[in-house]
């Protein structure tokens, strides 16, 4: 079996044995709408609603890394339909992008402990990022992974992608953008693919902080994958990193500083800014100076 080779395994996780210090699955999903009702799924259907994230008939396919933000998203989508909201159907689409076997194997026991039926495919982007991008992989691999996303997505008929972005990586990316790239914006709650026709990408976890997430996943018992690149796995230290620490340091000093990042791309006042960017194309204040 090949690298490349779409290995397409579908799996039913009825019958759960638990191990370690797991939760048994009835306690993890009972706790996302009791024990974080207030930070965690309140926060998931404000976003849905606020942002329209979901509208009748929608097929969505829920991108599942094995991460801590991916794992908790898929559970949040299945107990969204359980609580009669089954106006939309679900795929939870797993790529390996070249994970060692024992990584894989995690994914895959964490899957059914919690009872999400993943489709996983390979793709072998890790050796593709690294041959082509030798020097700074990351950008390279995230953008390969996305595209893989949307193709399988594609693929399954879905007509939205959902990825587990979250508060902090929102706020996070405004400063990177500020700080690094000497502009102003941020990852938006949805967006339509440019490559991929009738395809929309939505951030349902928009307005959960990384902190409850963190804590979730701490209860439920399960030890979810981080990055598990083979590539990078011995460089320590991201500008991404750089900037969280930052904001933990300014939130020392400035109250509710995080909320007013995350506020400041809902309240651009365009009378007061020199310059934007519209569809590509630069403009200035001087344009329409009276």
């Amino acid at each position: 079996m090949t690298r490349d080779q779409d290995t397409s395994i579908k799996f039913s996780c009825n019958n759960v044995n638990y191990f370690g210090d797991k939760k048994p699955l009835f306690k993890i999903e009972r706790s996302l709408v009791k024990r974080y009702r207030k930070n965690i799924w309140n926060k998931f259907i404000k976003a849905i609603r606020e942002y329209e994230l979901i509208q009748d008939g929608d097929r969505i396919a829920v991108a599942i890394s094995g991460g801590k933000d991916s794992l908790l998203m898929a559970k949040l989508f299945q107990e969204l339909q359980r609580h009669g909201n089954s106006n939309f159907e679900l795929e939870f689409i797993a790529m390996d992008p070249g994970y060692h076997p024992d990584i894989r194997k995690l994914l895959i026991e964490n899957c059914k402990h919690l009872n999400i039926p993943i489709h996983i495919y390979e793709s072998g982007i890790f050796d593709v990022a690294e041959r082509i991008a030798k020097d700074n992989p990351c950008y390279m691999c995230a953008r390969m992974r996305r595209g893989a996303l949307y193709g399988k997505a594609q693929e399954l008929e879905c007509n939205k992608l959902a990825l587990g972005h979250h508060f902090n990586d929102v706020i996070e990316t405004i400063m990177l953008n500020i700080l690094c790239s000497g502009n102003f914006k941020t990852m938006l709650p949805k967006l339509r693919a440019k490559n991929y026709k009738g395809m929309e990408l939505i951030r349902p976890l928009y307005y959960i902080e990384e902190e409850h997430i963190s804590r979730f996943i701490q209860y439920s018992g399960i030890s979810p994958l981080n990055c598990a690149c083979m590539v990078t796995a011995k460089r320590i230290g991201t500008k991404r990193q750089e900037i969280k620490e930052l904001i933990e340091q300014l939130k020392k000093s400035f109250t509710n500083v995080d909320i007013s990042i995350f506020r400041s791309a809902e309240n651009v006042n365009v009378d007061r800014i020199l310059g934007w960017e519209k569809d590509g194309t630069k403009h200035s204040f001087l344009e329409f100076y009276d």
